[in-house]
């Protein structure tokens, strides 16, 4: 059991379903606990479309837009890449994609094609149907309520993002929508939220307690289980930044929309421990050359699809 703030209704079926086939990946990605590299490539540049245009690319065409993306990454031109660089262009990497990403399902949502989602598509595309709760009436069934309660608070996250007050969604506030986490503007709703969901005795904070939720020990067990340990070294370690045993609205808006550094600056430090062969402590364009294959499986090129998208290799970026 994975605690945490409730997404989107529709986010939580895809999160029921991605935790499936993540299995699946990581089966295939490390049959019998053994790291198979060529997976990286197959799974990660996007599809068959984009390994079979990867293939296409010669070597000198790889190398050319190899370099272009290597001179991007470092930001004082001294030849070299630091952790901070490397993390620095694998968040703007996520961000990148996330903003791709929204645009493509803007384009989905907008049925009418007249450049605003409204609500009513916004219905249609996730449920196939408009879906009308009473904001006031609970309903009886334990999971027809906790939809409910989940769709509602889509409903009220949608109209925050709609800032002109218009019948929809623009482009920018569709992108506010679906990544708060990108909106300075979104930023106080997101934290009221948890704090309405989480913080129970209402003093402005989410303590230990809080944050376990409903979880109560058994009393026939001699410790918590593996996974509550988990969820209160995350709190202690990762949130409570403070240490005073509580999450003010910051700590706890780490919790609630968690950003890319932590993930970026991991693989950071991972290409610079696989690849720096001087142990200076960051790569050379050579000692990135010689070690390509790693380098084109990781976060830095995004598995490579870098290398087909003219936004990171033009020199114009």
């Amino acid at each position: 059991m994975r605690l945490g703030p409730r997404p989107a209704a529709l986010g939580l079926l895809l999160l029921c379903a991605a935790a499936a086939s993540a299995g699946d990946a990581e089966e295939l990605h490390y049959p019998q606990g053994e790291h198979r590299s060529d997976y990286d490539r197959e799974a990660l540049l996007g599809g068959q479309e984009e390994v079979d245009e990867y293939v296409k690319l010669s070597p000198e065409e790889q190398h050319k837009r190899l370099k272009s993306i290597i001179k991007k990454i470092d930001l004082d031109s001294d030849g070299f890449l630091t952790e901070s660089e490397l993390s620095s262009w694998i968040q703007m990497s996520f961000k990148h994609y996330a903003m791709q990403e929204a645009k493509q399902q803007f384009v989905e949502y907008d049925k009418n094609s007249d450049g605003s989602v409204s609500w009513h598509e916004y219905n249609i595309q996730m449920y196939d149907r408009v879906i009308d709760f009473d904001e006031n009436a609970a309903l009886d069934d334990a999971e027809e309520e906790s939809f409910r309660q989940l769709h509602l608070k889509d409903k009220k996250r949608f109209e925050k993002a709609n800032q002109d007050a218009g019948p929809g969604l623009n482009l920018e506030e569709f992108i506010a929508f679906e990544h708060p986490e990108e909106v300075d503007y979104m930023t106080e709703f997101v934290i009221q939220e948890a704090l309405e969901e989480h913080d129970k005795n209402g003093d402005g904070f989410v303590s230990l307690e809080e944050f376990l939720g409903d979880y109560r020990r058994d009393p026939t067990a001699n410790e918590d289980p593996e996974w509550i340990l988990v969820e209160k070294d995350r709190f202690l370690n990762d949130y409570d930044k403070d240490t005073d045993g509580r999450l003010d609205p910051q700590e706890l808006l780490s919790w609630v929309v968690p950003n890319n550094q932590g993930i970026a600056q991991e693989e950071a430090l991972h290409l610079i421990d696989e690849m720096d062969l001087n142990s200076d402590r960051k790569l050379s364009e050579a000692e990135i050359l010689e070690n390509q294959d790693l380098f084109l499986t990781s976060e830095a090129t995004d598995y490579g699809r870098q290398l087909h998208d003219e936004y990171f290799y033009h020199d114009e970026l």
